[in-house]
């Protein structure tokens, strides 16, 4: 079945059909347009939330590395590769859908225009044969009128007695010239009704269904480009479903690479102490004698200092083998993170002795100023701070030492004792200490309320109603410094303890 043969009169009809299935592919290609845009802002806005929720936060979380939260990194890295692959949809969609269709879009317009554009033409074409054989069938019919006039004249002048010869010749002429000229118009309009008998045949057995059937094969074509484009549509996701799909494996692959166990385990790891619990709270029967509390001057009171000085030595330990260590320990970290880390560290401590020497300067002046002008002040009353002064001093340098030997074993900074020396006040040179540096400070007495193992470094075994010299109150850390009968200096929780 075609259209030039069962549709030739339905010629609106085939008109508005066929621009209504050029509308139906333009509607299509804008459809993709927007789809297209659609996949491209998505996966905008997929790269912004990645960015949003990338790792973020304080130093020592992005130090601590656990298995969920590397996960959730690599969830964030395969997101914005699965945003990646929207983007290259939208591309793909747009060069190989839009473009294409809407080249093959504006060649069927052209086409149709063509065609209706070569129907219009026939149809002018016969409208003017028709007008041409009104106009001969017009004039036959008038020049027939004045023959038939003529004939009836000349009938009449026949009849008539009074007319003479030369009247009846006279209207005879008239009447053949009248004759000939109607058999003359009469011909040319039987000329041009043949001519446009043919002309309308034409029209209507030939030229209207070739066109027609053109239309009709135009209109398979439109519906066949817009078929594939929805093939076309589909395909073109289902080329990056492989993509997509490793994408989200991926995603799977590291929410199952998760180890809860050894989450947990690092953060023992990162922050456990090394000490007991503490024991039951004893009971304190008040009705007992209660022993006379221990003079509080007493308590106060500083003893010497035996501290062996040297001068111009370029040796220096810490103040006290048993004092715990508060050294940092970024033995964990990268190479290159853990010199920037130790250099930091170091400035830091430099910092900090400079203080304590400027301070030593200070407290030095102010003692000759004493000794000179004993009613400004008593010189010995400053000992105490000068004491402490030379010990915080020596402890620094102790903790500067270490930290630049742990510099110094990854590659980085200059040597210790340009790092001392660049801190050293020159009125302080004067002090320096070797390996026998020797500090006693007890500043009271106390007593241990449970047993403690001191198995970390730095503190002391105790057991509990022994009874102990207090070197150094807690200073906010939750550790006091204490020394036992037998000599051992250490450190133990200050909860353990019980001044006296």
């Amino acid at each position: 079945m075609d259209w030039g043969s069962n549709l030739w009169d339905q010629h609106d009809v085939i008109e508005r059909h066929t621009q209504s299935g050029l509308e139906v592919l333009e509607r299509y290609v804008k459809f993709v347009k927007e789809r297209a845009e659609i996949e491209q802002s998505y996966a905008k806005q997929l790269r912004t939330l990645c960015k949003k929720y990338s790792r973020r936060g304080i130093k020592e979380d992005q130090e601590i590395k656990l298995t969920n939260q590397q996960a959730f990194q690599e969830v964030l890295n395969e997101l914005n590769n699965y945003a990646s692959q929207r983007e290259q949809l939208s591309e793909n969609m747009t060069t190989t859908i839009c473009v294409d269709l809407t080249k093959k879009l504006n060649d069927l317009r052209l086409e149709r225009k063509n065609y209706l554009s070569d129907i219009k033409k026939s149809q002018q074409n016969l409208e003017s044969t028709y007008k041409q054989l009104e106009v001969s069938k017009k004039r036959f019919e008038k020049e027939w009128k004045e023959a038939e006039k003529a004939i009836q004249l000349t009938e009449k002048v026949q009849q008539d007695p009074s007319s003479t010869k030369a009247d009846v010749e006279k209207v005879k002429q008239q009447e053949f010239s009248r004759i000939h000229i109607s058999d003359v118009c009469k011909n040319e309009y039987a000329s041009q009704l043949q001519r446009y008998n043919k002309e309308q045949e034409n029209y209507y057995h030939t030229e209207i269904p070739t066109v027609f059937n053109k239309l009709q094969e135009m209109e398979e074509r439109r519906i066949r480009m817009l078929a594939d484009g929805y093939v076309q549509f589909s395909e073109t996701e289902k080329q990056l479903l492989p993509n997509v799909n490793k994408c989200l494996d991926a995603i799977s692959t590291a929410g199952r690479n998760i180890n809860e166990k050894q989450d947990t385990a690092v953060l023992i790891d990162q922050y456990k102490s090394g000490a007991a619990p503490p024991a039951d709270v004893e009971f304190e029967d008040y009705s007992q004698v209660i022993k006379p509390a221990v003079n509080e001057n007493t308590a106060q009171h500083v003893p010497k200092v035996r501290i062996k000085l040297f001068q111009k030595k370029n040796k220096v330990t810490s103040p006290d083998k048993n004092t715990p260590s508060s050294l940092t320990d970024f033995s964990r970290l990268p190479s290159d993170k853990r010199k920037k880390c130790l250099q930091e560290k170091i400035d830091e401590l430099n910092k900090e002795l400079q203080i304590e020497n400027e301070k030593s300067e200070a407290l030095q002046k102010m003692k000759g100023v004493y000794e000179m002008n004993s009613q400004l002040g008593d010189p010995s009353s400053l000992q105490p701070q000068i004491t402490q002064n030379v010990y915080i001093i020596a402890h620094l340098k102790g903790e500067l030492k270490k930290y630049q030997t742990q510099l110094d074993e990854v590659g980085g900074g200059p040597g210790i004792q340009n790092q001392i020396s660049s801190s050293v006040s020159p009125s302080s040179d004067i002090y320096d200490f070797d390996e026998d540096f020797d500090v006693d400070l007890p500043i009271g007495q106390c007593t241990a309320l449970y047993d403690f193992n001191g198995d970390s470094e730095g503190s002391v075994c105790i057991q509990m109603g022994e009874q102990l010299s207090l070197m150094m109150e807690d200073q906010g850390d939750g550790w006091a410094k204490v020394q036992r009968s037998n000599g051992d200096v250490g450190y133990v929780p200050s909860s353990y303890i019980k001044y006296i």
